[in-house]
């Protein structure tokens, strides 16, 4: 096991245009290859971000034919780098909604350097919220959420998967790291409403809790039909410093990461150890 290497994330704006999609991430993430990365994150919903279901339906594939997925893993051989895709919309392989029409799954995806899958997570945490001023979302009505954490061994540690809106709820971060984990991944398309109001703070929150490092690769700016992402793709030590932040532009960031400032974290305070069993009286 390796305890330093070099981590980069990778911002864009994914629209309803799947090959356009595939085309201008695989240019940042070659760029970020040529940066020296040897792990290259990238966003929540990377292969399409489509706000009407029915061309949403029409445009996805099942989790094999994926052409995102089919790129990615030929890039991770070819730059010799391994790849989080952080997550595509595909066709769930059984669940159908009320209507009888199939759902989707909102999955990550971890690639090694050879290019093979290494990891599958699906999004646990569906984004059934009202914000106000008129917007408002639905994620469980089309997606079906996951039921079972992720680990995945890396070369340079545990790699825990969850994404986005799994980010407020801190008790699946607690069981990844009380599990192991010592890297955890936020791939995010988060909403500039809570993201200028929450995203810091709570990737911050997440790193310091748990002395873990957080990888979170980003959405950002206009999506179309009245989609806007917040950007400022991050990565946090787990001491809660920001070792990098992308800002609201398309592009990627890198970082070197020493693992040993994990067991650092956790030594100084061994919180992940100290969990208490209580009751309410």
């Amino acid at each position: 096991m390796t305890s330093a290497f070099k981590l980069a994330c990778v911002q864009t704006t994914s629209g309803p245009d799947i090959d356009a999609n595939i085309r201008h991430v695989s240019d940042i993430v070659r760029s970020a290859g040529d940066a020296g990365a040897n792990f290259i994150g990238l966003p929540e919903v990377v292969n399409i971000m489509e706000m009407d279901r029915k061309t949403l339906a029409n445009k996805i594939t099942n989790e094999s034919a994926d052409q995102m997925l089919i790129q990615m893993r030929g890039l991770a051989e070819e730059l010799g780098v391994w790849i989080l895709i952080g997550s595509i919309v595909v066709q769930h392989e059984t669940s159908i909604d009320q209507r009888g029409r199939p759902k989707f799954a909102n999955r990550s995806i971890l690639v090694d350097d050879k290019g093979a899958v290494r990891a599958r997570y699906d999004k646990i945490h569906m984004f059934d919220v009202s914000l106000g001023s008129g917007e408002s979302y639905q994620e469980s009505r089309a997606y079906e959420p996951g039921r079972h954490s992720t680990l995945c061994e890396t070369p340079w540690g545990l790699f825990g998967l969850t994404v986005c809106y799994d980010v407020r709820f801190p008790y699946l971060f607690r069981d990844l790291a009380k599990s192991g984990a010592q890297l955890l991944s936020v791939p995010s398309a988060f909403t500039r409403q809570t993201g200028h109001a929450h995203w810091h703070i709570l990737l911050q929150a997440r790193a310091i809790e748990n002395g873990c490092f957080i990888i979170a690769p980003a959405q950002c700016g206009d999506h179309g039909s009245g989609r806007t992402t917040f950007g400022h793709s991050l990565i946090v030590s787990p001491w809660g410093e920001i070792l990098a932040d992308a800002g609201e532009e398309p592009g990627f960031i890198v970082a070197d990461i020493d693992m040993n400032l994990v067991k650092t974290a956790r030594s100084k305070v061994p919180s992940i150890n100290n969990d208490r069993v209580y009751t309410r009286l």
